[in-house]
């Protein structure tokens, strides 16, 4: 069994929980106040493997799933040994990173709270896009595809509008800070555990990409 898969079986699994009994979500949730004043310094990964409602589990297991496999099969081909290792930590550590902003604006907030995988998920994708930079990427539902890196680029700037404009349920910040720490993990990764050149395969593939292809209709390319 993948990695991604025994994630996916615990995050559904805590989730269900969450789901039925809202002190399971009390004591995982990103809660600001219970870190700063109790150390509970946990809920940083915890909050990760729960989500708010079936839709939120959904579409970011869906996306996980999607992207997950295959850059975890990456990983194995060029880290070897370490591949899944360094799967896991980027993963984990892209739970904690993402929603480091969060916190250090709502430190005392005693009304903040947050929970979920985006921020991870995001992480895995933009890892993916690195490896990948041409291949087609939509949305659900939606049979347009576009080359990844320029889905990562407006993923990256309407998240970041969304993050400045406000309001909402979702933690757009964590997608920003989730999808960096996954291209500066894969990156200093490369570097330290593989003769890999992951950044000049992403220029070079850019580079020489086809501009009739940027943008595709039709099924899902993954």
């Amino acid at each position: 069994m993948s990695i991604t898969v025994i994630i996916i079986v615990i995050t559904v699994i805590l989730s269900i929980a969450g789901f039925r009994s809202p002190k399971v979500i009390d004591d995982l949730i990103f809660y600001p106040p219970a870190i700063t004043d109790h150390k509970q310094y946990y809920r940083f990964i915890t909050s990760g493997f729960i989500h708010a409602d079936p839709g939120h589990l959904f579409f970011n297991m869906y996306a996980f799933y999607l992207f997950g496999n295959i850059t975890e099969e990456i990983f194995d081909a060029i880290f070897g040994n370490y591949g899944k290792i360094l799967y896991i930590v980027m993963y984990l550590l892209a739970l904690i990173v993402c929603i480091i902003p969060s916190y250090l604006k709502n430190k005392s907030n005693p009304d903040y709270r947050s929970l979920g995988a985006s921020g991870a998920v995001s992480a895995v994708v933009f890892a993916y896009i690195l490896f990948n930079p041409l291949q087609g990427i939509g949305l659900i539902f939606i049979p347009i595809y576009m080359m990844g890196f320029l889905f990562g680029i407006i993923y990256l700037g309407v998240s970041y509008w969304l993050d400045k404009k406000g309001g909402g349920r979702i933690n757009h910040s964590a997608h920003i800070w989730g999808a960096l720490l996954g291209i500066i993990f894969l990156i200093v990764a490369s570097q330290l555990f593989s003769n890999y050149p992951v950044l000049d395969h992403f220029i070079n593939a850019v580079k020489n990409l086809d501009p009739h292809k940027i943008i595709t209709f039709g099924s899902s390319p993954l």
